[in-house]
């Protein structure tokens, strides 16, 4: 049975970073390409980020370009999403997904079908 467990979020300062982790167990952790969604109050949820099963290749929304980074360890199971320069439009919780294939060809959510209970980030002045 799939688990995944997401922890770091947390109340912080625009401008300020932090690092979102995410504890997978119940398979083979480097053969699913993993990613991060993020869903705001009264919003959809939305991609974020996407890393493949090797880490070899990434992708982000335009949103988050170049102030987040999302890795994995694949010796730890743990996937993580480093988080800089936050703005207040960061605010949502965050979940951890694993993706049906091992690739990010494609990016839909329903190309993802493990979820973690998701994280609370919020951005404040």
């Amino acid at each position: 049975q799939v688990q995944l467990v997401e922890s770091g979020g947390g109340l912080v300062q625009a401008g300020g970073s932090l690092r979102l982790s995410c504890a997978a167990s119940g398979y083979t952790f480097d053969t699913k390409a993993m990613g991060w969604f993020r869903q705001a109050p009264g919003k959809e949820r939305e991609f974020v980020a996407a890393i493949t099963s090797s880490g070899r290749n990434t992708e982000y929304a335009d949103s988050v370009k170049g102030r987040f980074t999302i890795s994995r360890d694949n010796t730890k199971n743990t996937l993580s999403l480093q988080m800089n320069s936050l703005k207040l439009e960061d605010t949502a919780v965050y979940y951890c997904a694993a993706k049906k294939r091992s690739t990010i060809v494609t990016l839909a959510i329903s190309d993802f079908d493990s979820w973690g209970q998701g994280t609370q980030v919020t951005v404040s002045w």
